[in-house]
């Protein structure tokens, strides 16, 4: 199968490398002249405008071309969707593999000229050998033509679902991110009281121990052991400031739309927007550093 993918950052790259590896057809394109390069030399074909990269696409027998978009969610997206649609048939397929709002989702599939489908992505840049885990929505006939893609991408054919009609990948990425905040505080403020406690605490063995039969067992746990062995118990200068909001925003808001109560998925949301006012909270300083563990951001340092 040939895709044409569109942004070649930290999970773009991603994309294009596990589509080679099953042996598909890239065509890769992004602002950045050496990523495209590098793209190139991995084996990928270079395109040097969207323009290029649509006309580049073939067409297969009984299927349209087939774009993945990797740009960053908001303004990007709908300014790719503008430059591409002229090049877009109704056969086609454009995958928006982002954090989009499911909303946004919903508009972009109403306009665009191909057959949409938001994709919902998690898994991260440390999750790359393993695969991403998709949650899709959209057309199912849409769907089904890139299960091939789709089982390249993810971790295999139990990594990907289509979720249901335009805007339900997203959506259910949304309330992912939501879970993934409470989560985080939960285990913060767990190791935050064992290292202001009772006992001198060596906080990565506590982490392998638990990870290793318990209940709470888990990927972000495996993430806070790795944290505690290369910062130390006491998280070294790992700043009290815990970045990204913007999808945990969205579910509060979902939840307040809907009357569905997220009291601890609020509290996470409330602990990172006052981490960038406050400093010390041991609890923060962990979700910091976790996210830097899952998805390799940048971990602000006191």
């Amino acid at each position: 199968m040939q895709l044409g993918v569109i942004g070649l950052g930290r999970m773009g790259r991603i994309v294009v490398d596990r589509l080679l590896a099953a042996d598909h057809d890239v065509v890769a394109f992004d602002i950045d002249d050496d990523a495209v390069a590098a793209a190139a030399e991995a084996g990928a074909e270079p395109a040097d405008s969207l323009p290029d990269l649509a006309e580049t696409l073939e067409a297969g027998d009984g299927e349209g071309k087939h774009i993945w978009l990797m740009v960053p969610a908001g303004d990007a997206v709908d300014a790719a969707l503008e430059e591409l649609d002229p090049h877009l048939e109704p056969t086609d397929v454009v995958v928006d593999g982002g954090n989009s709002y499911f909303e946004d989702s919903v508009r972009r599939a109403e306009s665009c000229s191909a057959r949409y489908l938001d994709c919902g992505t998690s898994g991260g840049p440390a999750g790359a050998e393993l695969g991403f885990s998709l949650m899709i929505g959209g057309p199912e006939d849409a769907y089904e033509e890139l299960v091939p893609a789709f089982d390249a991408v993810a971790t295999g054919p139990d990594g990907h679902e289509r979720m249901g009609p335009a805007g339900s990948g997203h959506y259910v990425k949304m309330i992912h991110n939501g879970v993934e905040y409470a989560l985080m505080q939960a285990y913060g403020e767990g190791f935050e009281l064992l290292h202001e406690g009772r006992y001198d605490l060596d906080l990565e063995s506590v982490a392998s121990v638990w990870n290793n039969g318990a209940v709470i067992r888990s990927w972000l746990l495996e993430l806070c052991e790795e944290a505690f062995h290369e910062e130390g118990s006491d998280l070294g200068d790992v700043a009290d400031r815990v970045e990204g909001g913007s999808t945990g925003t969205w579910t509060v808001q979902e939840g307040l739309e809907q009357e569905v109560p997220l009291p601890l998925i609020y509290t996470a949301l409330g602990e990172r927007f006052g981490s960038r006012a406050e400093d010390g909270r041991f609890s923060r300083r962990l979700a910091n550093r976790l996210r830097y563990g899952f998805g390799r951001h940048e971990v602000p340092r006191r």
